[in-house]
Order: C-alpha cells, then sequence, then structure tokens
C-alpha cells in the first residue's frame, strides 16, 4: 500500500470513531484537504478552484468516508464535490426558485401556506450539497438567528392563530447546541395554538455523530415533533445512519424521508426502490421525492418530469404503498408543494368511472348516482313489513 493509500485509509477509519464537534471542525473544505481523500479529476481541480465566490465547498469527514475515491461519477462524490456544470446558468434557473423571499413576512420566517411556516434558523450547513435550492441562502455568512432576531417572529407568530405548523429549517438547525435550539423549542411551545413543530435535516447522513442521547432526550420534551432527514442514495445509509435513526426513533420522534430526484445519481426505478426499502428497513417513512428546483447552476441535475413518474409507477403495485412517497414539484417562483401523479383514470361517466391498475388492466368502477334506489317495503330484525299497519 502506497503512502498515499495508507492516509486515506486512516483518515477514513478515523472518521468512522469521531464525536461529531471533531467531524464538524474537519470538514473538508479545500482543494488540498479533498486530495487526501480522493484521486480528484482535472475538471473537479478546476470547478473546486473556481467555486469560492459560490456556493461553498464543505464535506464531513464520515461522509467522504462513503464516498468511491476513483470513480468521479459515484453518486454520493456528485452531490458533494463541484462541478465545472455549476458556471452553466440555464435558461430556466431562477435565483430564488421556490419563491419564498417574497414569503418572507419577517426576516427569516416564511408565511406561504395558510397554517404552517418555516423558519430559517441558521444558514450553516454540515455539508453543502451541490444541487441545494437555497445556494443563495446557506453558507454565505455562518449566521444563525440570535434570540434578538428571533423575537419578532415569535411575536408573529403569536399575533397569527391559524397558524398551527411550524418547520424549524435553514441550513441545519440541529447544529446548533442543545441548550440553543431547547430555547427556540420551548418558545415555540410557549404558542398555544402550535401545535405541530417539525426539524428538517441531513444530519444522520452528513453527520450522524450529533445524534446523541443529550440531544434525543432534550427534544422528546416538544412532542408532538417530527423530524424529515433529506436522503438521496441507499449508500448513504452507513450503519451510523441506522444508528442515529434508531435513537431518534426511540426517543418517539417519527422520521420522515425527503429524496430530490438527481440526474445520474438516483433516476432509476431501481435505486429509489431500494432507497425506500432500506429506509423502511431503519423505520423511516418516505415522505417527498421532490422534482429538482430551477436553482441557479443546478441544470445538469434535473430530469424531465416523465423520469419521476416513471419512477412513482414503477412502485405502485410493486412494492408496499409504504414505501410510495409522494412526487412533488415546488413550483417555480413560489407556488408551494404541488404532487405530480401517475393517471390511471382512463374516462369518468356519470355512471361508472374506468381505470387502469399497475400492470395496465382494465377495472370499471359504477358510481353511486348511476343507479336506483328501490324500496319494496322495510323489515325490521323479525323480518315483520313495518309498512303495513
Amino acid at each position: 500500500m502506497s503512502e498515499s493509500s495508507s492516509s486515506i485509509s486512516d483518515s477514513r477509519c478515523a472518521a468512522k470513531q469521531a464525536d461529531w464537534h471533531w467531524q464538524f471542525r474537519n470538514r473538508v473544505t479545500t482543494l488540498e484537504g479533498l486530495g487526501e481523500w480522493l484521486n480528484l479529476s482535472v475538471e473537479e481541480k478546476r470547478a473546486i478552484n473556481y467555486v469560492t465566490d459560490r456556493l461553498p465547498m464543505a464535506i464531513t469527514p464520515h461522509f467522504l468516508s462513503l464516498v468511491d475515491r476513483d470513480n468521479p461519477d459515484c453518486p454520493l462524490r456528485r452531490q458533494v464535490v463541484p462541478s465545472l456544470d455549476e458556471f452553466r446558468v440555464g435558461s430556466h434557473d431562477l435565483v430564488d426558485p421556490c419563491g419564498e423571499d417574497k414569503d418572507m413576512v419577517v426576516p427569516g420566517l416564511v408565511h406561504r401556506y395558510p397554517d404552517r411556516v418555516v423558519i430559517f434558523l441558521t444558514d450553516i450547513c454540515a455539508m453543502y450539497c451541490r444541487f441545494c435550492t437555497r445556494r443563495r441562502l446557506v453558507g454565505k455568512s455562518n449566521h444563525t438567528l440570535t434570540i434578538e432576531e428571533l423575537k419578532p417572529i415569535y411575536d408573529y407568530l403569536k399575533k397569527n392563530e391559524q397558524v398551527r405548523d411550524v418547520l424549524i429549517s435553514g441550513g441545519d438547525s440541529l447544529l446548533l447546541p442543545d441548550e440553543k435550539l431547547e430555547e427556540v423549542l420551548k418558545n415555540l411551545r410557549a404558542i398555544k395554538h402550535l401545535e405541530i413543530l417539525r426539524i428538517g435535516t441531513r444530519l444522520p447522513v452528513s453527520l450522524p455523530q450529533r445524534i446523541d442521547l443529550s440531544l434525543c432526550q432534550m427534544l422528546k420534551k416538544y412532542h408532538p415533533l417530527y423530524i424529515n432527514i433529506h436522503f438521496n442514495h441507499p449508500v448513504e445509509i452507513s450503519e451510523e445512519t441506522k444508528i442515529a435513526c434508531q435513537l431518534l426513533i426511540d426517543h418517539g420522534l417519527p422520521l420522515g424521508s425527503q429524496t430530490v430526484l438527481l440526474k445520474g445519481i438516483n433516476d432509476s426505478p431501481a435505486i429509489i426502490m431500494k432507497l425506500m426499502h432500506e429506509l423502511l428497513k431503519i423505520r423511516v417513512r418516505p415522505y417527498y421525492l421532490y422534482q429538482c428546483d430551477l436553482a441557479t447552476g443546478t441544470e445538469h441535475f434535473r430530469t424531465p418530469i416523465s423520469t419521476g413518474l416513471r419512477i412513482m409507477a414503477s412502485l405502485r403495485g410493486y412494492t408496499s404503498g409504504l414505501a410510495c412517497p409522494t412526487y412533488v414539484i415546488d413550483a417555480p417562483g413560489g407556488g408551494g408543494k404541488v404532487p405530480i401523479n401517475v393517471d390511471y383514470v382512463i374516462s369518468r361517466a356519470r355512471k361508472r368511472t374506468i381505470f387502469k391498475n399497475y400492470q395496465g388492466k382494465i377495472f370499471v368502477y359504477p358510481e353511486r348516482n348511476g343507479t336506483e334506489l328501490v324500496m319494496t317495503g322495510s323489515t325490521n330484525h323479525n323480518g315483520k313489513n313495518l309498512n303495513k299497519r
């Protein structure tokens, strides 16, 4: 084994054993640092040199330990290592693809749907995914909302009693120290009309060491609290990730998964089905399959919508309904999530609906309004005609 290979092997071993603070401090953020982990192509080296003024590069040792060091087409590698394709701006690319800025009612709080809001608690992630929809925000200032900045958010929520559901997002809010995150949860729980709290995170994948007993015991105090985790590929489900998810679930925290459909990474029925099955085995419920947003510089990640529909058709009927997420597009410019469904209905009429099943077989469902209700007299439980006197 060469000295370089030995160094990489030692790094990968250390990545499996280190605590989360070490993982975060030792994120790989430079070309030289990444070269210690991966055999980089010429194009990768060029892209990393140019990326500084765009979405920064940061990759945890844990995630790098899962990456194929010799294959530039490794599905995990392509998610986190900058590419020259990021510098090509497509004609349909948008800086704010989901139109969140126009629905930001106070700094850090987006209110789009009638009964739910999103708080951007921090712009820091443990790892920056190259397809990030919030690349205009994350990794720019390494800022977390202060007590003073959170106060207008709490005041807004207190005044708007139709809001019942709060999603805490970012960035990744689980990077906050336990006491800081608990202060936010405590303030939200003090608002009586808030029924549901949710946290969106990628840490069980990118930094599973963060999911420790102390964090889970704290989160448990604020039920009902749901956690949605961003998974894109079966290889991401490491032993450390399995342990992290088990710890969360054993503390009563329901887990869902959110997957982004990515060209050349997970855009095949076999990969998505494998991912959904592996998630269910660790008690994570598939929630959303997202069409990749129109974020600037992400055109090379986007698939046709027909690809997503083909994948959904390959799931429905061929595996458990539990393994079928909802395929959605976050409407460009800010219309919210729209489900995109495979059309099984062939025709509708007053008397019947004709449809096909997952095998393409045709069935007819008779509609009630196409029948006549004929009453010839009612009987009681003894069989006597109740209309006779």
